[in-house]
């Protein structure tokens, strides 16, 4: 089996792996739990102008800026209704060679499973027209598929340059109210 990824990345460096797994559009998708930094209630996002749909906006994290992905966006659903149960899983990602955190808004947060070595699947081939970059394999569970995304290519790198810009700088106190410049 050949992934495009690194056994260690996707916890295949033991037996049994551990993905948070959360539902966007209502589908269930999971990351490896050593890319979750953290996972925080919905704050105020302070939208920036001349950013694609998918990107959501900017929080202030304890004084820094941290980019949010509207994951049913990117992922090609409809951009993410904000519940109750919404919340951002800050996840750290490779941006132009450096580690930068991201957040990606989800629906709501399931749970974390364990997916054994065997049950990760490489993702699927749907030919060259269709993007898969961002599926880092398939976790069987059950009967079913869980989606594990590989978070480095959720965002090109032309956007995650952007990004990178966006979040060089420390946060605006007014950034989570909304009053920031004024």
């Amino acid at each position: 089996m050949t992934l495009p990824h690194t056994e260690a990345h996707l916890g295949l460096n033991t037996e049994v792996g551990q993905y948070l797994t959360f539902v966007v559009a209502g589908e269930r998708l999971a990351v490896p739990i050593e890319v979750v930094k953290e996972i925080i209630e919905l704050p105020t996002i302070t939208r920036v102008p001349l950013t694609p749909d998918a990107i959501r906006g900017v929080i202030n994290l304890r004084g820094s800026v941290v980019p949010v992905i509207d994951l049913g966006a990117r992922l090609g659903r409809s951009p993410i209704v904000p519940t109750r149960r919404s919340c951002i899983v800050l996840v750290e990602v490779q941006a132009v060679g450096e580690a930068q955190v991201l957040g990606m808004l989800v629906d709501e947060v399931k749970n974390i499973l364990e997916i054994g070595r065997d049950d990760i699947k490489p993702p699927p081939s749907f030919g060259a027209t269709i993007r898969t970059d961002f599926i880092a394999a398939m976790g069987r569970v059950d009967e079913a598929f869980v989606v594990i995304l590989e978070v480095d290519h959720l965002l090109s790198i032309q956007e995650l340059a952007a990004l990178r810009a966006l979040s060089g700088q420390e946060a605006d106190p007014g950034i989570e109210d909304g009053t920031a410049g004024s």
